[in-house]
C-alpha cells in the first residue's frame, strides 16, 4: 500500500469519525434540551466527585504533557497555562459544584406581554444545541466547557490542543462518569481523539450541520483561523490587549497594587494587562514608583522616552509593543494626556477585551467606563477579574469581544438562545 493510499484512508477514517461525533452530539442535544435541572445538577455534582477521586490520574497525565511540552521548548508562560496541581484540580471540582448551584437558564421567561387582540407572547430561553470548543493549552477548559454547556442544555464537542490532550482526556473521563451516574447521554460531552488539524477543519465546517456555534480558546493564530474559516457562528476574541490607566487622581498605593496584580498574578491569561498608561499630570509622583514596582516584581518594562527616564532598567518600546499581547512578564508603558489620551490610545491599540482605570475621581471614572468600547471595563480593580468565575458565573467558556449575542464572559446564559411562545384563544389574522 502506497503512502498516498494510506493517507487517503486515514483522512476518510477521520472524516467518518468526525461525522459520527456530530451525529451523536446532535442526538444528545435533543435529549439534553428537555433534561431536568435535577438531572443536570446531579451530573455536575457527580463530575466534581470524580475529578477529586481521579486527581492522581489527572496529575500523571498532566506531568506527561508538561514533559513533552518542555521537550519541544515551549515557553514558561505556556507551561504555566498547561500545568495542573492539586489546587487547580480542586478549583475545577469547585467550579463544577458552583455551576450546579446556578439557576437553570433553560425555560426562563425573559420577556412577556399581551397584544390588544389577546395574544399572550413570551420570550423563553432555550439551548443553542451543539457547541464546538477548540482550545489549546488549558486542560481546565475541558471541565469548564463541559459543565457550562451541560447546564445550559447543550451538547459539546471538545477539541483539545495536542500538548494538553492527555490531561484533557483524563478530565473528560471524569465528566463522562458523572453523566452516566445521572443517566444522561455520555455523548453530551465528547472529546475529539485525534490531534490531526483536519479535525479542526471538519468542526469549522459544522460537521454536516451538527454544530451550532464554535468557541475558540487559544492564541492569535488559532482564533484567526477559526474566525476566517468557520461556516458557523463564532464566540471569541482575537487578542487580550488589556490596559491599566493610572489617572492623576489615582491613589498611588492602590495604583501600584492594581498594576502589579493586573500584569503579574498570571501573565499567561487573556485578562493580563499588556499596557500601562499613566497620566502626564501625575508623572512626577506616580510614574517612577509604578515602574519600580513592576520591575521589582520581575516584569520587563518597555517604555516611551518618559518612562525610560524614570528607571534605567526600562527598555525602549517600539511601535509594535503597543499592539502586542505578550502573555509573559513584559508590559509596555507610556504617558498620556489625561483620560482623553488614555481613551484615544485604547481605541487605537486595544482589542475591546478588558481595560481598567485607577482614579479617585468618580466623574473621570464614569467617562472612561462609558466611552471605552471594550467587553469589560473596570474602575479601581485589576484586569485579572476578567473571568466568568469572578463574575459569579461559576466558570466561563471564554471571553467574547464581538457584539452579537454574547459579549464578555460566556457563561450559562450566553450559551442559550430564545424562542417566542405565543398563546391564543382562537385568534386569526384579518385579511
Amino acid at each position: 500500500m502506497t503512502a498516498a493510499i494510506k493517507l487517503a484512508e486515514a483522512q476518510d477514517n477521520l472524516a467518518h469519525e468526525m461525522r459520527e461525533i456530530g451525529i451523536k452530539a446532535r442526538a444528545a442535544a435533543s435529549e439534553l434540551a428537555h433534561a431536568s435541572t435535577q438531572a443536570k445538577n446531579g451530573a455536575l455534582t457527580a463530575m466534581a466527585g470524580h475529578i477529586r477521586a481521579g486527581a492522581e490520574d489527572i496529575l500523571k497525565a498532566n506531568a506527561q504533557d508538561i514533559e513533552a511540552a518542555k521537550a519541544k521548548g515551549r515557553p514558561a508562560a505556556f507551561i504555566d497555562r498547561l500545568a495542573l496541581d492539586k489546587g487547580r484540580i480542586e478549583s475545577m471540582a469547585e467550579g463544577l459544584e458552583a455551576i450546579a448551584k446556578l439557576d437553570d437558564p433553560v425555560g426562563d421567561v425573559i420577556g412577556q406581554w399581551e397584544r390588544p387582540n389577546g395574544l399572550k407572547i413570551q420570550r423563553v430561553r432555550v439551548p443553542l444545541g451543539v457547541i464546538g470548543i477548540i482550545y489549546e493549552s488549558r486542560p481546565n477548559v475541558t471541565a469548564d466547557a463541559g459543565a457550562l454547556s451541560l447546564k445550559a442544555g447543550n451538547a459539546v464537542i471538545l477539541r483539545s490542543g495536542s500538548e494538553s490532550l492527555g490531561s484533557a482526556r483524563a478530565i473528560h473521563a471524569c465528566l463522562v462518569k458523572g453523566l452516566s451516574d445521572a443517566s444522561l447521554p455520555e455523548a453530551a460531552i465528547q472529546i475529539v481523539p485525534s490531534t490531526d488539524r483536519a479535525a479542526v477543519g471538519a468542526m469549522l465546517q459544522g460537521l454536516d450541520g451538527a454544530i451550532d456555534v464554535i468557541v475558540p480558546r487559544g492564541g492569535k493564530s488559532l482564533v484567526e483561523r477559526v474566525q476566517r474559516d468557520a461556516r458557523v457562528p463564532v464566540f471569541g476574541h482575537l487578542e487580550g490587549l488589556c490596559h491599566v490607566y493610572v489617572d492623576e487622581a489615582a491613589d498611588l498605593a492602590k495604583a501600584e497594587a492594581i498594576a502589579v496584580n493586573a500584569k503579574m498574578r498570571r501573565t499567561g491569561i487573556c485578562g493580563a494587562a499588556e499596557t500601562l498608561l499613566v497620566d502626564k499630570a501625575c508623572a512626577k509622583t506616580h510614574l517612577k514608583p509604578l515602574v519600580t514596582a513592576l520591575i521589582d516584581a520581575g516584569c520587563e518594562v518597555r517604555g516611551d522616552s518618559d518612562v525610560e527616564a524614570a528607571d534605567a532598567r526600562v527598555k525602549p518600546a517600539s511601535d509594535a509593543d503597543w499592539g502586542t499581547e505578550y502573555l509573559d512578564a513584559v508590559i509596555a508603558a507610556k504617558l498620556v494626556d489625561g483620560v482623553e489620551g488614555a481613551i484615544q490610545h485604547i481605541a487605537s491599540h486595544g482589542s475591546q477585551h478588558t481595560d481598567s482605570i485607577v482614579t479617585e475621581d468618580d466623574a473621570t471614572a464614569e467617562a472612561f467606563l462609558r466611552r471605552v468600547d471594550s467587553a469589560i471595563v473596570l474602575h479601581n480593580a485589576s484586569t485579572q477579574f476578567a473571568d466568568g468565575g469572578e463574575f459569579g458565573m461559576g466558570a466561563e467558556i471564554g471571553i467574547a469581544t464581538g457584539k452579537m449575542h454574547a459579549r464578555g464572559p460566556v457563561g450559562v446564559e450566553q450559551l442559550t438562545s430564545f424562542k417566542y411562545v405565543v398563546r391564543g384563544s382562537g385568534q386569526t389574522r384579518p385579511a
